[in-house]
């Protein structure tokens, strides 16, 4: 899936501020939602999407009842997007979580993306945290966690600064990190 990064930036360019930060009646200050955000990504990147490519975006696709998680200690992983092949292991190509800079759980998300990638078999993992620039305060929050990660894999980390502007690609965390 070459045209994966494409539509990312072109998808994201396309989220209007009402899905970045949500306004709520009554409460003042418009604040982050995650799932929002996914949502309007989702749809963005399906607006986007190859009619000929034989991978197809998911939503946060529960594993519940998932062989490869059946006994699994690590619990039942529900990332926020897949790109793949609906029942085709075989044809696994990203896995992507999502994070507003106010999220706080940097750590579990870049474990779910290890898990997919390595043991998955998913050729790609990616990290996109919105709300921010790739700033030191940000980018060492997420070095931290990922030393935290017993098998991190190759992660690739986007940041998507403010609504209406590309995504961008900071760096990809690999193992060394």
């Amino acid at each position: 899936m070459e045209r994966l990064s494409q539509i990312i930036h072109e998808a994201t360019a396309a989220i209007g501020q009402e899905y970045f930060l949500l306004p709520i009646h009554g409460a003042g200050a418009p604040i982050y939602r995650e799932r929002v955000y996914c949502y309007e990504l989702y749809h963005q990147m399906r607006l986007r999407w190859p009619h000929d490519s034989p991978y197809r975006p998911n939503g946060e696709v529960d594993k519940v009842c998932h062989p490869y998680f059946q006994g699994s200690d690590g619990g039942k992983p529900k990332p926020d997007l897949l790109v793949h092949q609906p029942g085709g292991g075989q044809y696994n190509h990203a896995v992507i979580e999502i994070k507003s800079v106010v999220g706080t759980n940097f750590r579990k998300d870049l474990e779910t993306l290890s898990l997919f990638r390595d043991q998955l078999g998913y050729e790609r993992a990616i990290f996109l945290i919105y709300g921010t620039m790739p700033n030191s305060r940000v980018t060492r929050r997420v070095e931290r966690c990922a030393t935290r990660v017993v098998r991190l894999a190759a992660i690739e980390v986007w940041f998507h600064a403010e609504p209406t502007a590309a995504a961008v690609l900071w760096n990809t965390l690999t193992p060394e990190h």
